[in-house]
């Protein structure tokens, strides 16, 4: 079985999962018993599952870009279903494939996997069957939609043998949906859909405080090092924007003495797994990471998100810093952000401005001659509310429901050096996102 969350460790996030997950739920509950196929009885004595197990036949499909947030909804869901017919089960790369077929082959109705695997797994036709599924759900959806995934999500949405019934649902769901990823997801849309927003879509929460400061390139190690030592204790994510960043980081501030632990796509699943139980038990309270932390984590009581390096706009751009920022002010408790400015991060200057004065957050001098001038509302090229017709890919909606809608750690440190103008926050900080667009169909 794949490594859980402990009861400590359970967190609620912005309730995307949930919103899902529950209604699915829901309508499967009464149903499970006629739709689900046949399954082994794996307590028998002597049952093995590669001579009496029978192949996977889900009934709902739930497509994530990471194997941690694969792990994280596999742990709801197995909560959600405890005590009924429906067993899910999680399928992604670096899980040993013994302990993935052992799930799969004792039988599934909730399949939770990274695209690269189910992909895999569709191929293998002795192992997984799609002719069941009544609901594929695509989470982080504009991330799925992005070119990296297109063969893969053109696979998973209409290949193999997925069932084409009426009944099949789709769904798609972002904390952020850009004109770009719903011109994507109109290529995979069947007419009539449904959209649903809640607020502006790539809106971010007021209840995390952003800061923005300049910092010259030279200089960011040592900035980083005053912030950390500066500010009250707690959960902190560093977001660095290559492998090799994260590794250099890392090494310094251990180096200086602070619990710092890291993450990338380059390490080994067991090395990830690790970072993440240490971060979220606070053995490791500080987190050195690249953009594969940004999407969807729900951890507990982060206090504290920093970009080390803000996002290019070649490379996710406003979107990627939504999603970073994220991480903390969760389920309506309060946050910070606060990234590191400079020459190279002007491609974003005007999108990062236009958030700040949304969310009321100080525009700071360097950057104030962007800002709309007094009384007047930032102006976002990607304003859903003016979206007409099939302009930016989509054809009136057949509805649209537009609503407005803490572990102790101990000191790491006591500061060597004058604390950094700019870096005080509040005590106390957990962790919400902000606006959560949703499209279904």
């Amino acid at each position: 079985m794949p490594p859980s969350q402990t009861d400590a460790d359970k967190s609620i996030g912005s309730g995307k999962t949930a919103a899902y997950l529950i209604p699915i739920l829901s309508k499967l509950m009464g149903k499970a018993k006629k739709l689900a196929a046949p399954r082994p009885n794996t307590s028998a004595p002597g049952f093995n599952p590669l001579i009496h197990g029978v192949k996977a036949e889900p009934l709902v499909v739930i497509v994530v870009p990471t194997r941690e947030l694969a792990v994280q909804i596999f742990d709801e869901a197995r909560r959600l279903c405890y005590r009924s017919m429906l067993r899910p089960c999680v399928a992604y790369g670096g899980l040993p494939s013994r302990i993935m077929l052992d799930q799969l082959n004792g039988g599934c109705d909730i399949l939770i996997a990274t695209p690269g695997r189910l992909c895999d797994l569709m191929d293998k036709p002795h192992v997984l069957t799609m002719s069941r599924v009544k609901y594929t759900v695509i989470d982080e959806a504009d991330e799925m939609l992005d070119q990296d995934w297109q063969e893969e999500l053109a696979k998973i949405m209409g290949g193999g043998d997925t069932n084409e019934d009426a009944d099949h649902v789709y769904l798609m769901f972002s904390a952020t949906f850009p004109k770009g990823a719903r011109l994507l997801a109109k290529e995979y849309m069947a007419e009539p859909y449904v959209r649903v927003r809640v607020g502006r879509a790539g809106q971010t929460h007021k209840n995390i405080r952003q800061n923005i400061i300049y910092v010259d390139g030279d200089r960011k190690r040592d900035a980083v090092l005053d912030l950390l030592l500066s500010t009250p204790v707690g959960r902190t994510i560093v977001f660095v924007n290559s492998k090799p960043g994260v590794d250099l980081l890392d090494d310094f501030l251990y180096n200086k003495g602070l619990p710092t632990t890291s993450i990338h796509s380059g390490r080994d699943q067991k090395e990830r797994e690790a970072a993440m139980r240490a971060f979220r038990v606070g053995e490791k309270p500080i987190l050195i990471a690249t953009g594969v932390s940004s999407r969807g984590w729900d951890i507990k009581d982060v206090a504290h998100v920093i970009n080390y390096d803000l996002p290019s706009a070649m490379y996710g751009g406003i979107t990627e810093y939504i999603h970073r920022i994220g991480r903390t002010a969760r389920i309506g408790n309060q946050g910070l952000a606060t990234s590191f400015y400079n020459d190279r991060s002007e491609d974003l200057a005007q999108d990062l401005v236009n958030i700040l004065v949304e969310c009321e957050c100080e525009v700071p001098d360097f950057l104030s001659h962007l800002a709309p001038e007094t009384g007047a509302q930032p102006q976002f090229d990607d304003n859903s509310d003016e979206e007409e017709g099939e302009a930016d890919g989509f054809a009136a909606p057949a509805a649209d429901d537009e609503t407005g809608a803490s572990a102790s750690l101990g000191a790491w440190g006591a500061p060597t050096e004058p604390a950094v103008d700019g870096f005080q926050a509040d005590a106390g900080f957990t962790a919400d996102t902000g606006a959560t667009a949703v499209a279904a169909w």
